[in-house]
């Protein structure tokens, strides 16, 4: 398909730089495919009349790590060049894929020393060698620590990834250390948040219990690459970037219980989704599952684990947009973000939340 088909334009002031007060305050747009009167205009703490007993949540408990990191190159000359990179994927206990800017100033072989003096324990800084350089800016670093110890230096001298729509406009702060992360994350790994259970309150969760919602747990550690533009004309020549993801055993079974119960599958997020169809059979029973995926779901897909999907407001011409469209349908999701745009809604990591029907199977 081509790309310029998911474009549309939304005016710089709708882009959400923090998120509301309290979290579930946020305004959530109901959508249902077809006629225009399927839009409602609701709350997110009303999310609970929304759904069904039976029901099942699926949330995406991957924790974010402060994975944007500061330097400079070292070693070559006098000339010490700043250096930003940003931590997309674990490659091994030492080493992690980046994306660094500017690229042009390393090549393999290079030191970069992340990090100043009493920011971290031991040297107050971090060092990485450049081990391979890819394409688009992506590095491969292998650091001078390992293992936990890496980890501890990581977050002593990183920063909380913000998406770069936010970041160019405002500088991280100690706050967005907890808004940019869901209440219910627990494991470590992730490079950017899966933004629609920024939503959820402790409070709201138990109204989803109480109302008989069930919810579970998959991990899909989201990486920076979920920030890249499509650079392509058409669909088929973009390349995602991989992330790993789990489902365990008894997620699986959790799930699969509740679809045979006659409950619908509700994803919190976009990653939830991707990670569930990727474990998914053709028959749409979902099984263990432990590996990465680089899915990429555009329309004319077949959606077989998910049957509602809660996700706040994406870019044009973005993989996300393109998701939510072969979910609820172009058409319907064009006039979803118009009636978005034109009642204030707020866009992006920090905006409001939609909830999404699965459109009927051609």
């Amino acid at each position: 398909m081509r790309v310029d088909l998911f474009d549309f334009e939304l005016p710089p002031e709708r882009i959400a730089l923090r998120p509301v007060e309290p979290r579930d305050a946020a305004r959530l747009l109901a959508v249902r495919p077809g006629a225009p009167a399927g839009l409602e205009d609701r709350l997110f703490c009303d999310l609970p009349g929304l759904l069904t007993p039976g029901d099942l949540l699926v949330f995406n408990d991957t924790r974010v790590i402060p994975a944007r990191l500061g330097g400079r190159r070292i070693g070559r000359g006098d000339a010490e060049p700043k250096i930003e990179a940003t931590l997309h994927q674990r490659v091994d206990q030492s080493r992690w894929k980046a994306f660094v800017k500017p690229a042009k100033r390393l090549q393999s072989g290079d030191v970069v020393r992340f990090g100043g003096e009493g920011r971290v324990c031991l040297l107050g800084t971090l060092d990485a060698v450049v081990e391979s350089k890819g394409e688009g800016g992506e590095v491969v670093l292998s650091f001078s620590f390992h293992g936990p110890v890496l980890d501890e230096a990581i977050g002593q001298v990183g920063e909380m990834p913000l998406p770069p729509y936010i970041a160019a406009r405002r500088p991280t702060d100690e706050q967005d250390l907890a808004d940019y992360q869901t209440i219910y994350a627990s494991r470590e790994g992730a490079v950017a948040a899966p933004t629609a259970g920024l939503h959820f309150t402790q409070q709201l969760l138990e109204r989803v219990k109480a109302a008989g919602i069930g919810t579970a747990l998959v991990t899909l550690h989201v990486g920076a690459g979920t920030f890249l533009p499509v650079k392509a004309d058409r669909t088929e020549d973009h390349r995602m970037h991989s992330e790993y993801g789990m489902v365990t055993e008894e997620t699986a079974e959790q799930i699969n219980a509740a679809r045979a119960a006659g409950g619908r599958i509700v994803a919190v997020g976009t990653t939830s989704l991707r990670l569930l169809e990727s474990a998914a059979g053709t028959d749409g029973t979902v099984a263990p599952f432990a590996e990465a995926t680089d899915i990429f779901i555009t329309p004319g897909y077949r959606f077989r684990a998910v049957d509602m999907l809660i996700t706040n407001f994406h870019l044009p011409r973005s993989t996300l947009f393109m998701l939510v469209s072969a979910f609820s349908g172009l058409d319907t999701m064009k006039r979803a973000y118009a009636h978005a745009i034109e009642g204030g809604y707020r866009f992006y990591s920090y905006g409001d939340a939609c909830l999404l029907h699965k459109a009927e199977a051609a």
